[in-house]
Parts: C-alpha cells; structure tokens; sequence
C-alpha cells in the first residue's frame, strides 16, 4: 500500500512550532517585566502598572483577534497557491488594524482621565498619579503594537516563526534593560516602565517591517502606502476577527467579574488565586504555541480543500499539546510545593494553594486541549461564529454564574472559581469536539 503524502513534513511543522513555544514563553515574560521592575518604586507604582494593564490586556484582546483574522485569511490564500491574493489580504490587515489602533490611542489619550474615573473609581492620588504617568506612552504603543502583530501574523502564516522569536527576543532585551535604566538608574518609576515597552514594540514593529519590506520576500510589503485599499479583504478579515474580538472581550470581563468575587474573599484568596493563575500560565506555553501553528497549517489546508490533512494534523498537534504539556506539568506537579513557597505565603495560605495548584495542573493537562486548542482548527476553517457563540454562553453560565453559586450559596472559597473554569473547559470542549466529528465546518468559506 502506497504512503500517502501529507502537504507538510515533519522538519516544516518542527521549524514552524519551536519558535513558537519560545515566542509564547518570551510573551508571558514580557508581560511580567513591567510590574516586577517597577515594584521598586513602591505600592502605588505597582497598583498603577496593574490598573492600566487590565485596561490594557482588553485592548491587546482586539489587536490579537484582528491578526487571527488576517492570519486565517493569509494562510487559506497560501494554501490556494494565490500569492496576489495573500498579498492583497497582508496589506488589508495592516490597514485595518493600525487605523482602529490609532483611532483608539487618540481617543483614549484625550479621555484618560475620564476613562481612569469611570473604570476604577475613586482611588488615591499617588497611585491616580502614577497611572497617568504609565497610561500615556502605553496609549502611544497601540498603534505600534497593531502593526507588529499584523506583521507576525503573516509571517506566521507563511511558515516564517523563527523571525517572529526573534523579535520577541529583541522586544524583551529592549523592554527589560529599558526598565533597568528608567525605572533603577533615572528613578523614572511606572513612566520609565511605560517608556520601556512603547520603545520595545517600536522596536519590534521596525525589526519585522525591515524583514518584511525586501524585495525578495514572498508577501514583500514594499509599496505598502500605495494601496490598494479592498473593502471585500477587510470584511473577509472582519468576519474572522469580530467573532474572535467579541469571544476575547467577554472572557476579559467574566474574568474581571470573577476577580472582583475572589477580592471578595479576602488577601489570602488573592493571592493563592494570583500563584494558581501562574501554574495555568506556565503549563499552557508550549500550548499556546502549537495553537498557534495550527492556525497556520489548517489555514494552509483549508485553501487547499485538503480536507483529510486538516484531520491529520488537528489529530497529530493535539497529540503534541498533550505531550509537551506533560512534559511541563510533571516536574510542577512534583515541585508544586517548593514553587508555591516561592511566593512568600503564609503558610497556611501555601498549604491551601498547593492542592488547588496541582489540581489546576492536571485540568490543563487533561481538559485544557480541547478547549483551546481543538476550536483553532474550526477557526481556521472559517467556523468562528459557532465559537465565539459557545465561548460566550459557557462562559456565563460556567465560570461566571457557577462561581457565584458555589460561593455566595454554598460558601466555598477561592477552589470554586477554579472548579467552574474546569466545568467552563469541559463544556466547551465538548461542544467544539462534537462541532468538528461532525463535519459542518467543512462547508465553511471565507476566501
């Protein structure tokens, strides 16, 4: 019996996906930079850098879900062996996503301070300070940002990961020294913070552009202020990246909703929820790689009407999601302790997070996949709506609504909030499961 031949090999999806794991590495650093340098200058500067970070992980939300579109359209182009049509699709994501990117910052630097009363409240001057101190040059850094995630959704989408690490790498060297010399050498506190990672996405967004802007690169951008502009690109982009958009802005505030009950519970509750967040955090890095990737590959497939591959490799990047993710989970499992106390609990509190730790461990290993990463497949295809619809009600009802339930009813604590998010991917895992054994999303179009 003849082998069949796949529309990918094993050296493309390892060249692909191991630039990705460390991209998503580097990422969750580059997040945690600001708030543990900045810790320096005090309580207040803390506080500020977390209130405009949970402004901005929204925002970010939006960016992220335009270059999903873009990357879905791109990687379908490819697959069709159209490369005007990619090109025409690359140009239409920069457009879009940097016009909504600025309209955003402009509005948002005009309004800040209504924009910091009205989310926040009253709180108390140092820290109101600091938040404008750190909210402007971020504001500033949207417009950047969009760019460079539109650029590194295409290159995704043409197989080109090991540039996109790369410039994760240049962004965290930037941001990082950037925070050493504004915030511990000039004393510049949250501003300096601020400063470091707008001069971090610039960088980045010039670093891509640079790559990006060769005239011997497939999808070469020169020219890119010539146009044209396509109306029917950016809704093809749009049908993709509204449902996404909507799917990561209702996560965003259940998750503030579910924040504000554990806040509830006390500093303890706080604090063994931050260190349980962390374990999701860590176990999910090579996951959210590979997820990545399989947006690309499906995508690629998808273009192709190469319906059995996309099976294939949905089945083959599970599988290494479930490895990889075990690979990290077993050390964590077994350190669990010794990491929990790593955090400078109390140790009662310590002993109460080490349970929920472990049990967060095995939810990912376990359940995490199809949840998260199974959808990308069907968002690859074009199935958006059908997520973003499933996403939204178990969201509510799950991880939201059980939380209330389990707390304010029957007087659980902090363990309940963990328990309905299992409940949230068990649910939603199942209903994208039984979406793609039955098949429909082989029907869908968007190219």
């Amino acid at each position: 019996m003849e082998k069949k031949e796949h529309q990918f090999n094993s050296k493309y999806l390892i060249a692909l996906i191991i630039p990705l794991i460390f991209e998503s590495l580097l990422n969750m650093m580059i997040g945690m930079a600001d708030t543990i340098m900045v810790a320096r200058s005090g309580e207040a500067a803390v506080s500020a850098v977390s209130l405009v970070d949970s402004i901005s992980v929204l925002l970010i939300q939006l960016f992220t879900a335009f270059s999903t579109g873009g990357a879905v359209i791109v990687s379908q182009y490819l697959g069709k062996k159209d490369k005007s049509g990619a090109l025409l699709a690359s140009r239409n994501l920069i457009y879009i996503s940097f016009a909504i990117a600025l309209a955003i910052s402009a509005v948002m630097l005009i309004f800040r301070s209504f924009v910091i009363s009205k989310v926040f409240g009253t709180i108390a001057d140092d820290v109101r300070a600091f938040t404008d101190d750190y909210f402007v040059p971020i504001l500033i850094s949207y417009p950047f940002l969009a760019f460079f995630e539109s650029l590194t959704a295409i290159s995704r989408s043409q197989g080109k990961t090991a540039r996109t690490m790369c410039a994760a790498v240049l962004m965290n060297a930037i941001n990082i020294s950037g925070n050493a010399l504004l915030i511990y050498a000039l004393g510049l506190g949250p501003m300096g913070a601020g400063i470091a990672s707008l001069s971090s996405r610039i960088a980045g967004c010039f670093f891509m552009l640079s790559l990006m802007y060769r005239k011997g690169e497939e999808l070469s951008l020169r020219g890119l202020s010539r146009g044209p502009v396509s109306f029917s690109m950016i809704k093809r982009i749009l049908y993709i990246a509204i449902p996404a958009g909507v799917e990561s802005t209702v996560f965003h505030i259940g998750k503030i909703m579910v924040q504000s009950l554990i806040a509830s519970l006390g500093t303890a509750s706080i604090a063994i929820n931050a260190v349980v967040a962390n374990f999701n955090s860590y176990s999910n890095i090579p996951g959210n790689g590979i997820n990545l990737a399989l947006i690309t590959i499906v995508g690629q497939c998808r273009g192709k009407d190469n319906f059995d591959d996309i099976k294939y490799y949905t089945r083959l990047l599970m599988a290494s999601v479930y490895v990889s993710t075990l690979i990290i989970t077993i050390p964590l499992y077994i350190l669990t302790g010794p990491v929990v106390r790593l955090y400078g609990l109390e140790n009662e509190t310590a002993l109460m997070a080490i349970p929920i730790a472990r049990g967060c461990l095995l939810a990912c290993l376990i359940i995490w996949p199809f949840a998260f990463t199974l959808p990308n497949t069907l968002k690859a295809t074009g199935d958006v709506r059908f997520i973003m619809v499933v996403s939204f009600l178990s969201m509510w009802i799950f991880r939201v609504m059980l939380s209330y339930i389990l707390i304010r009813l029957f007087g659980f604590g902090v363990e309940a909030v963990w328990y309905s998010m299992y409940a949230d991917w068990i649910v939603r895992g199942a209903l994208y499961f039984a979406r793609y054994k039955g098949g429909k999303w082989k029907s869908m179009k968007v190219i």
